[in-house]
């Protein structure tokens, strides 16, 4: 269990929860897209493991950062993607253990859960259906499918801020396991947690500025209903 960067847990309202890395492990289907892309354009293909970098990040700045493709190659690499991840790969996912009782937990509390995923919300809700989750949120939002109108984390929480009508935001927490949600959810001025069962690491989440880290999904259900003296406590 990872020791919290901070002690004063707050008793939030809204629980604004990434879907990839934090509720399912879509490593099989998003990078079996990312393959099926590269081969597409004659890349030599890297073992599936250096593709988890893909995971969490919008996929058309992946693109660029990783493989030096311009914008518009970017967008034509999403399209090859797609041809793949739409057919099979929103299907290659699973959950993590204890979600569901997480989310049952939480719905139970009286909390508000709000999906924030740079996943394509069409996408997102068809992963959430599938897994029969969609009940226990009251909102779920994402990125357009071109990745142009809510291109980045920030997006995605302010949208979803926005749709929610939310205007206290001490009420609100982001929960993810990369950079890109704990920076997100700094910009618009929220707190974050992150979690480490998914595909960030501590230094990653910590050099952020994550203001907790948890290391399962159990510790993130005790955090958020218990608070962080009682997440200490379960540690001695």
């Amino acid at each position: 269990m990872d020791i919290n960067l901070r002690y004063d847990m707050k008793n939030y309202q809204y629980i604004f929860l990434d879907l990839d890395g934090t509720i399912t492990d879509p490593g099989v289907g998003i990078t079996g897209g990312v393959l099926y892309s590269l081969e597409h354009y004659g890349i030599e293909l890297p073992p599936r493991e250096e593709l988890y970098k893909f995971i969490g990040p919008p996929l058309m700045e992946s693109y660029q950062k990783y493989y030096g493709f311009s914008e518009e190659k970017s967008v034509e690499a999403l399209g090859v993607y797609r041809e793949y991840y739409s057919e099979k790969g929103v299907y290659e996912n699973e959950l993590y253990e204890g979600i569901p009782q997480l989310l049952a937990a939480l719905k139970k509390a009286g909390k508000d859960i709000v999906l924030a995923t740079s996943k394509p919300e069409y996408y997102a809700k068809m992963i959430l259906e599938s897994f029969h989750l969609s009940e226990y949120f009251t909102f779920i939002g994402g990125s357009d499918m071109e990745e142009k109108i809510r291109p980045g984390k920030v997006d995605v929480i302010r949208y979803d801020l926005e749709a929610c009508g939310i205007t206290d935001l001490s009420e609100v927490v982001m929960i993810g396991d990369r950079e890109h949600d704990v920076f997100g959810a700094k910009k618009i001025g929220i707190d974050s947690i992150g979690v480490l069962y998914g595909y960030g690491d501590r230094e990653e989440l910590k050099k952020a500025g994550a203001d907790y880290i948890v290391e399962t999904v159990g510790d993130l259900e005790k955090l958020l209903l218990d608070g962080a003296e009682k997440l200490l406590l379960c540690d001695v």
